[in-house]
């Protein structure tokens, strides 16, 4: 599997959370779980690279494509995520990251039998392409996508979350074979929701555990895949000098 941890960093964290954040990933990367997870895998292997983004211009790399085998280099990813901090940015493109995580998957420097894209983020898109129009090219690639999504209300973008990002995220980020989300309800869950989601990712899991949604293709009520552009035409002319 090569896959692609992309993460939110948008001015609606904290400096606390995005510390929470970067630090969860370390930890997630680099537990016996995952590590177990990898090893007992077809290849016992997977290729990991780790961006993060904010605005549709905004894609900070943190690690390279790098292969995990053992424990050893689990540790090294690690130890990459854990030397440096977090810096939040402007504005919210969930766009903008699936379409450089899909330029990331096109160059990938190793052969993948499977290409994910792990998205985490704690608002709907606000910037860029609309969603539904970025995953979608996505998932014509063989792409598949999954979320994290933060329902969190920390921050200072409080007027920008929406109360349903678990369904947003559902109806309108994850796709693809096998896309599933999981939501995070409290910081205090953020290192073990990665953890488990990464094992998911890597084992795949035929049963869902609890928290865990697949994507829905079922015939629901339509889904305004547009809401986090409705709101910043509503309220964001508030934050000229201070982008979400």
């Amino acid at each position: 599997m090569a896959l692609v941890l992309a993460v939110d960093v948008s001015r609606s964290m904290s400096i606390d959370e995005l510390r929470i954040q970067r630090e969860g990933y370390a930890a997630a990367i680099a537990s016996p779980e995952v590590v177990r997870a990898i090893g007992q895998g077809a290849y016992r292997r997977i290729a990991v690279t780790l961006f993060e983004w904010a605005n549709d211009s905004h894609a900070r790399e943190i690690v390279g494509w790098t292969v995990i085998e053992s424990q050893a280099d689990a540790n090294a990813v690690a130890e990459v995520l854990l030397a440096s901090h977090s810096i939040g940015q402007r504005r919210t493109s969930i766009s903008g990251a699936i379409g450089h995580a899909a330029g990331l998957l096109e160059v990938v420097p190793f052969e993948a039998d499977r290409r994910v894209i792990d998205v985490s983020g704690d608002g709907p898109n606000n910037q860029g392409i609309p969603v539904a129009e970025a995953r979608d090219a996505a998932i014509s690639k063989g792409i598949t996508i999954n979320g994290l999504p933060m329902m969190t209300r920390g921050g200072s973008g409080q007027q920008f979350h929406i109360d349903d990002l678990d369904r947003y995220y559902t109806k309108c980020v994850i796709g693809g074979p096998g896309a599933f989300m999981v939501p995070v309800n409290d910081w205090d869950q953020f290192a073990e929701a990665v953890r488990r989601k990464l094992v998911m990712e890597i084992g795949r899991m035929a049963d869902w555990e609890p928290r865990v949604v697949p994507a829905q293709f079922l015939l629901e009520e339509p889904y305004d895949c547009l809401i986090g552009e409705k709101i910043w035409q509503q309220r964001g002319w508030q934050f000229d000098d201070f982008d979400r």
